[in-house]
């Protein structure tokens, strides 16, 4: 049991400390108590001294009493006499002196009493009692040896006090000593087992902030601050693999970083080229050799093959030479050219092929062939990298396509929209120039008829001066769409062409937000315009002319072409037929045209069509001119 409450006290600091405090305590409470004892052994004391030393005066006046009751005899006298005998035997028997007498029979203070006792039983007490000049002389004799041993009991007495008083002061001094005592070694306990042990783990704490993770406290005991320093030492070693471990991730997300960025950079310089100007071998040269470079793989091969084609054609490779090494180990095309997914290819030199087929959605045109060293394995981000590449190289070489697929269909549509115009105006002309040729035929064959032929002459030169105008308007037209792709410019072109010709302000206001025209849409609305603007120079008489092309709420696009006038004459010979053309290429684009009185004199040509292709997402406007 004591070995078990040992161990405890030496493993707990806390049982340690409540041990120093509850010893301080004990030494207190039993100094206290020890003095509180002796104190209470004390009291009563001074009182036995002041009884005891009474005694010694009432001896004499007893004597001097026996003297005059000797001389006098009378009552009083013996009366004081008895009186004085009875005080004395109070108090040779008072409390206050009994309390201060031990139990033990040997010590001196009890002796001297029974002495004193003794002696007044046997010595003075019988000769007070007997009156008689012999007896008083007797008396006289013993009075000073009674109160000799009456003074010895006092000094006893009173020196008893002192011995009690002095263990007092012992107690006393002894106590506070060892509450000194007790409190040193127990502020030095607590600076040795708590106060030092945390200085020093303060110390540590601060090292491990300035970075310092491999400090160890040291501290193995198995107290409460053994456990905190073996829980710091945890910490620090915890610590110091956390560091560790970050920082090895640091260095790894920093090089994933750097390869992210390379790559990026990679992909954006990738794109750069392949989606600027059309792509030739020389820009997917260098998009191989920025790959090769990129990635630290081996030799890179773009080879393209439709999927009728029975060969491929390598169109280019960062191979010495251009000699590409995608052919030498594989027996035909079809073996080397997988339609359907990535796939590595292990050829018998040990080397190992990435093919990674180039297509977009709707079609596949090629593959991306890599050399993989020996030795070397293709990682995924690698691969993911390659796959991006080989992405953006199929949108390309697809956008490519499309693009000169649509310029042979812009061409087949630019060359039918020339034929349509052509049979809209020319052929109309010389289809009625045959009519008016056939007419002055048959008028020759009558030379009386001389002012038919001069009619039929007066409306060839007519017609012919009227085709000539529709011809030099057709090349116009035609010359501002071949070099000018921009609708918008174009009729702003129109315009300031016929301000200047008639010399008439006209004012142009057009905006389509995010409605588009097709080329087909676009001739017919030029051409409306021209013919309407040429009837206003010819036949309005006006001062100034307004043409609004604009988006109606309902998605159809309106044309407006306004002048101020003198308003509609129905007039025109029979070969104007402009206002028929214009209705003509109105109904062509499903729309209506109407020819209405402007608010304020004048004619207003009103046109209005619902293009045929949708609306795209952005707005997109033409721009005004005037």
């Amino acid at each position: 049991m004591k070995r078990l409450l040992w161990e405890k006290l030496q493993n707990s600091l806390l049982l340690r400390l409540g041990g120093m405090i509850a010893a301080i305590t004990v030494l207190a409470i039993v100094g206290m108590s020890v003095s509180w004892m002796v104190a209470e052994t004390t009291q009563g004391n001074g009182e036995a001294i002041n009884v005891a030393g009474s005694l010694r005066m009432q001896s004499w006046r007893m004597a001097s009493l026996y003297q005059q009751n000797i001389r006098a005899d009378t009552p009083e006298s013996h009366e004081q006499l008895q009186l004085a005998i009875a005080q004395f035997e109070r108090d040779l028997r008072a409390g206050s002196i009994l309390s201060v007498l031990p139990e033990d029979e040997t010590t001196p203070l009890k002796r001297v009493y029974r002495q004193v006792e003794a002696d007044w039983r046997r010595r003075v007490l019988p000769r007070l009692g007997n009156p008689t000049a012999a007896t008083g002389r007797e008396l006289l004799v013993e009075i000073p040896l009674f109160v000799a041993h009456i003074n010895d009991l006092v000094k006893q007495i009173e020196e008893a006090t002192e011995a009690k008083i002095f263990v007092l002061r012992v107690i006393l001094g002894g106590a506070v000593i060892g509450t000194i005592l007790m409190v040193i070694l127990s502020i030095y306990l607590i600076s040795s087992i708590l106060v030092n042990p945390l200085k020093d783990l303060l110390s540590l704490t601060d090292e491990i902030r300035r970075g310092k993770l491999t400090v160890r406290s040291g501290l193995t005991g198995e107290d409460e601050i053994g456990q905190l320093g073996r829980a710091f030492d945890l910490m620090a070693e915890d610590l110091f693999k956390l560091y560790r471990d970050l920082e090895a991730r640091v260095e790894q997300k920093t090089a994933e970083l750097t390869r992210s960025n390379r790559s990026l950079d990679l992909l954006y310089r990738s794109i750069t080229r392949l989606h600027g100007i059309s792509p030739d071998r020389e820009v997917f040269q260098n998009v191989l050799k920025d790959a090769e470079t990129t990635l630290g793989l081996g030799i890179g091969t773009i080879c393209l093959k439709g999927d009728n084609e029975a060969r491929g054609k390598v169109i280019a490779t960062t191979a010495p030479n251009n000699a590409s090494p995608l052919c030498q180990h594989a027996s035909n095309c079809t073996e080397c050219h997988n339609p359907y997914a990535i796939r590595m290819d292990s050829l018998p030199n040990g080397r190992q092929v990435l093919r990674l087929p180039l297509a977009d959605a709707e079609k596949r045109y090629g593959l991306l062939a890599v050399d993989v060293p020996p030795d070397t394995q293709a990682e995924t981000w690698q691969v993911q990298l390659l796959e991006a590449l080989s992405h953006h190289i199929g949108v390309t070489i697809a956008s490519e396509q499309r693009i000169e697929q649509h310029r042979r269909v812009s061409l087949l549509e630019e060359r039918a929209v020339i034929a349509r115009e052509l049979h809209d105006s020319l052929a109309q002309s010389l289809a009625y120039m045959k009519i008016q040729v056939s007419r002055l035929r048959n008028a020759i064959q009558e030379p009386d008829d001389v002012a038919e032929v001069m009619e039929a002459l007066e409306e060839l030169r007519d017609g012919l001066n009227s085709s000539y105008q529709q011809l030099r308007e057709l090349l116009s037209t035609f010359r501002l769409r071949m070099e000018d792709a921009d609708f918008g410019m174009a009729l702003a072109q129109t315009t300031a062409e016929f301000a200047e010709r008639g010399k008439l302000p006209i004012e142009l206001e057009a905006s389509l937000d995010n409605l588009r025209l097709t080329p087909n849409e676009e001739i017919h609305l030029l051409q409306i315009a021209r013919e309407g603007l040429s009837n206003v120079l010819k036949h309005a008489r006006a001062s100034r002319a307004w043409v609004r092309l604009h988006a109606r709420a309902d998605g159809a696009a309106e044309l407006l072409i306004d002048d101020d006038g003198v308003g509609i004459l129905k007039n025109a010979t029979l070969h104007h037929y402009g206002i028929a053309i214009m209705s003509e290429r109105s109904r062509a684009l499903h729309g209506s045209l109407e020819h209405l009185p402007r608010e304020g004199g004048g004619t207003r040509v009103q046109m209005t069509f619902t293009p045929s292709l949708p609306p795209q997402p952005s707005e997109t406007r033409i721009p005004h001119a005037a």
